[in-house]
């Protein structure tokens, strides 16, 4: 008996014991499937939606990323770093040695590549960002970062001085890339690749720069020659809205190319209480204007006067209202390099359509505010401007003139017209577009020579040379009996950076279509 009731009541027991614990699993698996739910309602909800619920006790902790993190990429890329290093220096060489070509300041006669090694230390990629902000379009934020040991040695020649290799030490960039992926229905499924530079937030590049074999003050303000360089190309061609289009199968990739929105009007009336960079007499300023470093227009010279009145009109082209700004730069001419009295910047978003608004910028030594080092007073400059909005038609038909303004400035620059692309051209005059498209080389029916010495222009012109003779940027000239034709190009004045008293460094004019738009009244 007592063996049969132990086997019973142990049964029992065992029995009880199971199905305690299959309720309290079902239990633990309500608990945890009610939690799940509280978390799925929980991340749908955001930061305001949780302060709302929380008030006061919002933990400060509590964080919702944008970028998601893929360490298996920066694994992968490490691993890559040393084929894909070797394959991007050719390219970067290939691709960037043009830009450095074409952005060249005018105070360096040639700027390329000596060595070029990426070094041993990948990337990494913070975090990417996937956004479908566009029927069509797939848009990647990739958050760059990048402290390598690369080798950058750039051969820097000026006049009159031998190459002098600057090495680029500590290099490190902070940048988000934006990739655009234009799908299409065909394999492979993407018809073009957009590539471009955040510009919030901004892209940023450190290095420090050293003269190997020589000294960084053999060609004065080197640096911040190189660092206007770097600027340029960064904010000019790769920053938002800039971009690089790569067509991956045969499309018409139009619609992805940055367009030309609109028309600035802009009159430079006067300056005020401009700083005196002179020791004997005052400043002979002008001003050059720009909205990108490739169409840069500028004033006539007034000489010795810090309170000059110009009241000449331009026109300039923005591609992106939103973005871009409009830099205006007053400069000293001087024998040698000329100085910049001060600079400002007026940001197009600020503008109106078709409506004229007049401002008063105060100038700075610098934009960089980490440079400004004189906070003394430079004066002030008084600006109009008046945006018009291009309609289609007229936004093609302004793409295709900066595309071809680009190429006329590149010959000016292959024939030694001018120094370099970037150089600023003056408003005053123009070249004939009747097969004469090149100044001062003796094509057509009349050469033109421009200097710096003559203010009013001389040259040679029709088929005889007895008609006017000029020699100009020495001060001497022999003019001939066509007095009264001297100067003349096909019926055009030709004017260079003139001055009496000084000779500084040449600059050809230009017209509407030589200069970016720019054109005074």
């Amino acid at each position: 008996m007592g063996l049969i009731s132990g086997i019973f009541f142990g049964m029992i027991f065992g029995i009880a014991l199971m199905a305690g614990w299959c309720h309290m699993m079902r239990l633990r698996g309500t608990k945890r499937v009610a939690k799940a739910v509280d978390m799925k309602l929980l991340a749908s909800l955001n930061r305001d939606d949780l302060k709302k619920l929380c008030g006061d006790n919002f933990p400060e902790w509590i964080s919702f990323p944008v970028y998601e993190q893929v360490k298996w990429m920066n694994k992968l890329l490490s691993k890559l770093w040393p084929y894909v290093a070797d394959a991007a220096e050719l390219v970067i060489k290939e691709s960037v040695e043009p830009l450095l070509e074409e952005y060249r300041p005018p105070g360096i006669t040639s700027l390329k590549f000596s060595k070029l090694s990426l070094g041993t230390v990948a990337p990494k990629i913070e975090g990417i960002r996937v956004q479908s902000l566009t029927k069509g379009q797939i848009i990647m934020d990739i958050d760059f970062k990048w402290g390598g040991d690369p080798s950058i040695i750039l051969g820097v020649e000026a006049a009159l001085i031998a190459s002098i290799p600057i090495q680029l030490k500590d290099l490190q960039v902070f940048t988000v890339i934006r990739v655009i992926f234009q799908l299409a229905e065909e394999i492979p499924c993407i018809s073009a690749v957009v590539v471009a530079l955040l510009s919030e937030p901004k892209p940023k590049i450190d290095y420090t720069l050293k003269a190997v074999g020589g000294s960084l003050t053999a060609i004065p303000g080197i640096s911040d020659m190189i660092d206007d360089t770097v600027n340029s190309i960064v904010t000019d061609m790769l920053q938002w809205p800039h971009r690089i289009v790569v067509p991956i199968t045969p499309v018409d990739i139009s619609d992805l190319e940055l367009k030309p929105q609109g028309k600035i009007t802009l009159t430079v009336v006067r300056a005020n209480n401009l700083k005196n960079m002179e020791m004997i007499g005052k400043s002979d300023p002008y001003v050059v204007v720009h909205i990108r470093p490739l169409f840069k227009v500028k004033t006539k010279v007034i000489e010795n006067n810090l309170n000059p009145v110009w009241n000449q009109t331009f026109e300039l082209i923005a591609e992106d209202k939103e973005t871009q700004s409009l830099t205006v730069e007053v400069y000293d001419q001087d024998i040698g390099q000329d100085k910049r009295l001060g600079i400002a910047k007026l940001p197009l978003i600020e503008l109106e359509a078709e409506t004229e608004k007049e401002f008063e910028l105060g100038l700075l030594s610098s934009l960089d505010t980490l440079k400004v080092k004189d906070k003394k007073d430079r004066g002030s400059l008084t600006i109009k401007v008046f945006y018009h909005e291009f309609n289609k038609e007229e936004s093609y038909a302004a793409l295709e003139e900066e595309k071809r303004i680009l190429e006329t400035r590149k010959k000016l620059k292959a024939e030694g017209v001018i120094g370099s692309t970037m150089d600023a051209l003056d408003g005053a005059a123009s070249l004939v577009g009747s097969g004469i498209g090149l100044v001062g080389t003796g094509i057509g029916t009349g050469v033109g020579l421009v200097g710096s010495g003559v203010g009013t222009g001389v040259g040679l012109v029709g088929s005889g040379i007895g008609t006017g003779v000029g020699i100009v940027g020495s001060g001497f000239g022999a003019v001939g009996s066509g007095l009264s034709k001297a100067g003349k190009f096909m019926g055009r004045t030709i004017t260079g950076q003139s001055s009496s008293r000084k000779s500084g460094s040449s600059t050809p004019v230009n017209s509407i279509q030589e200069n970016g738009g720019a054109k005074p009244r």
